[in-house]
């Protein structure tokens, strides 16, 4: 008993508790980044589906209602390897990019926008997506800005 009180106390010394945390981030990261691996694999195969279907099936003229489906597949696809960018990018470091993070919340918001039906939509949601944006790319310019001063 007093052996297993021993090591107990041995492992939650803050260096080794630190190191155990820091392989338990590492091996969830590697979890994350094969499961949005295989998320974006999903996501071609859905893409690629989706075109060759409406490709031959859409009559003349019909493409521009379906053109918004594949834009907003296209993004999620682009947000997804984002994504994947801020995981392997987190492995590489130890440590949350917060310009990948705003990059990644840029393109969400822009296929939001991208996709938004006007006619379904109110003004407070459009007012709402502009603040976001606006709120977004201040962020990256500061922290783009900062990154700038701060390597010369």
């Amino acid at each position: 008993m007093w052996k297993l009180f021993r090591q107990f106390k041995e492992a939650t010394k803050d260096d080794n508790f630190m190191h155990h945390i820091e392989s338990i981030e590492v091996i969830v990261s590697k979890v994350l980044s094969v499961a949005m691996v295989l998320v974006i694999l999903v996501a071609i195969f859905d893409l690629g589906v989706l075109l060759i279907k409406e490709l031959f099936t859409t009559a003349y003229g019909e493409i521009n209602r379906t053109l918004f489906k594949i834009f907003g597949l296209f993004l999620n696809i682009l947000i997804a390897l984002e994504i994947l960018e801020n995981i392997t990018a987190y492995l590489r470091k130890h440590v949350v990019q917060v310009e990948l993070v705003i990059v990644t919340s840029l393109i969400a918001v822009s296929r939001k926008i991208i996709i938004l039906d006007l006619e379904k939509t109110d003004g407070v949601e459009v007012i709402g997506l502009a603040i976001a944006i606006f709120a977004l790319s201040i962020s990256y310019w500061i922290i783009r800005y900062s990154n700038s001063k701060s390597k010369y």
